[in-house]
């Protein structure tokens, strides 16, 4: 009987002592983040207004209501955030956001869907977008936005300023997400690709891959990759395509030749398109007048798989 007692005294010690190393974790992962945020001045003169807060997978619709599930399909993990005033006249106070995604490719997912083809070039991060009212930029798996609240708005020096500020604060090191060589061939057009982590050109069956903006044969098109898992699991998404193919009605010709299947068609929603499998990718263009065309870019998307 004592015996038993010493046990579960034992087990009771121990499951509290990992309870105890887990708060001292969690505690010391939330000092690291809001680490990232200066705390005296952001910029030349730009002071923290209050202190950081942060927010959760729990929280973030307390401070992006609207927003917030965009951020979960990207691993959302933690933001911090602060507001900064300028300390010696009046201006309006920016906000200043730094989100912990899932990786890499998660905090570059993020970035691309705000990032804009037409915006000017800035070196802060792996890359960046500034604009009159506000700076995003990411680096390793961290996405920052830096948001103007009111007008007038802080000058672009000021963003810049805090945009290096926070960076130098990150991880260590300038790296695109390796999965964006894919999409480094000639048609591509620049600062238009962007990662989905979720329902690819809105199929749910496509889970997640990249897409681009692309000319092929003068034409305004997209090309997309879908990233799956497996050769198996790629078949089931590329079998699930043209089952939705032919639910819709649509005239569709597909191949199977070499062990590659492909399909020619034209979706509902995009025109003409043309897909192939490749592994455990699918490869494809969308809105063309003659799908066909596209099967240049695809076979030079192909070949990139490989590097």
């Amino acid at each position: 009987m004592f015996g038993m007692i010493r046990s579960c005294i034992r087990i009771a010690l121990a499951f509290c002592l990992l309870l105890i190393a887990a708060a001292q974790l969690h505690a010391a992962d939330n000092g690291s983040m809001l680490s990232i945020l200066p705390d005296k001045e952001c910029a030349a003169g730009w002071v923290l207004e209050e202190k950081p807060v942060l927010f959760t997978e729990d929280t973030l619709f307390d401070h992006i209501n609207g927003e917030a599930e965009l951020y979960f399909p990207y691993g959302f993990d933690t933001l911090a955030t602060a507001r900064y005033a300028r300390k010696a006249a009046a201006g309006s106070p920016f906000v200043a956001d730094v989100y912990r995604m899932g990786s890499l490719l998660d905090a570059f997912g993020i970035y691309s869907n705000y990032r804009k083809a037409a915006s000017p070039a800035c070196d802060v991060g792996v890359d960046c977008y500034l604009s009159s009212s506000q700076l995003l930029f990411y680096k390793d798996r961290f996405f920052v936005k830096l948001q103007a609240t009111d007008t007038p708005t802080p000058e672009q020096d000021v963003f810049l300023a805090c945009g290096r500020a926070i960076a130098a604060k990150l991880p260590p090191g300038t790296n695109r997400p390796a999965e964006l060589e894919i999409l480094n061939v000639r048609g591509i057009s620049p600062k238009t690709e962007r990662y989905i982590a979720k329902s690819v050109l809105g199929y749910p069956f496509f889970r997640r891959g990249l897409t681009a903006d692309a000319v092929i044969d003068g034409e305004r098109s997209q090309v997309f990759v879908v990233i799956e898992d497996s050769a198996a699991a790629a078949r089931k998404a590329f079998d699930a395509y043209h089952a939705d193919l032919n639910a819709s009605g649509k005239t569709i010709a597909s191949t199977d030749a070499g062990g590659r299947p492909t399909i020619t068609a034209s979706d509902p929603l995009y025109r003409g398109v043309y897909v192939e499998q490749s592994g455990r990718y699918l490869i494809g263009a969308i809105r063309l007048k003659d799908p066909s065309s596209a099967k240049p870019l695809v076979e030079s998307l192909r070949a990139r798989l490989g590097k």
